[in-house]
């Protein structure tokens, strides 16, 4: 039997604008067991990134309950939610998020060292040698292409062994070819490291490599 990873239940967002009320989701109730893959796909506005950012715990519903590793998080401080995030979860942005004073190795090792391991170093290497970025240790994000940046920052995600990957277009930032290469990248630390995969995409090559979609109309799932 699989054991469940993630559960939304009446997941609602609402926002107050200068025109009155704004629902960016709507009662969206999901279910996501370990190991599995799953696309969050829709139109733009239909509430994809802020859904993957409430199953994460970077941000809260206005209504409605998320566990993720066996912790209710809607329901904890953000210092709670914070240390969950650190020890449960990796992540891989749009805008590879990585700290420009950091050389490659340094961004990489940044989790490791946060989590007191004494080998952070050495699997930093380990994984920036695995996205083909052994020669490019010692360089800056300045100093790297938007594609290499972002399998430092595949790289990062994957350094803590998290077991849950969220990731928000992670080629949406690249070129076909360089976004194909990033594609079969996450897929293969994804099967190496067994982790769980939550993507929100526009791509529909990243999302039929998912074993399941989720598409988003309006604010809700559509069954």
């Amino acid at each position: 039997m699989s054991q469940r990873i993630i559960e939304a239940k009446s997941v609602e967002k609402i926002v107050a604008t200068s025109e009155g009320e704004l629902v960016i989701l709507d009662g969206v109730d999901l279910e996501i067991n370990a190991g599995e893959s799953v696309a969050i796909v829709g139109a733009s506005g239909s509430g994809k990134t802020t859904l993957l950012g409430i199953l994460a715990g970077l941000d809260l519903p206005t209504g409605g309950s998320v566990t993720l590793v066996g912790n209710e998080i809607t329901g904890l401080d953000e210092e709670a939610r914070a240390r969950i995030r650190g020890e449960q979860v990796g992540f891989v942005f749009q805008t590879f998020q990585l700290l420009g004073s950091l050389t490659a190795l340094e961004n990489v090792m940044l989790p490791g060292e946060l989590h007191g391991e004494n080998d952070a170093q050495d699997e930093a290497r380990r994984l920036l040698d695995k996205v083909g970025l052994g020669a490019r240790m010692g360089h800056y994000p300045r100093q790297l292409s938007g594609g290499e940046q972002q399998r430092v920052a595949i790289a990062r995600a994957f350094a803590s062994r998290p077991n849950v990957l969220f990731a928000d277009e992670p080629t949406g930032n690249l070129d076909t070819v360089t976004g194909q290469k990033i594609i079969d990248l996450i897929f293969e630390l994804n099967a190496e490291f067994a982790t769980t995969l939550v993507l929100v995409t526009h791509d529909d090559r990243l999302a039929q490599r998912c074993q399941r979609v989720v598409e988003l109309v309006a604010g809700s799932v559509r069954t």
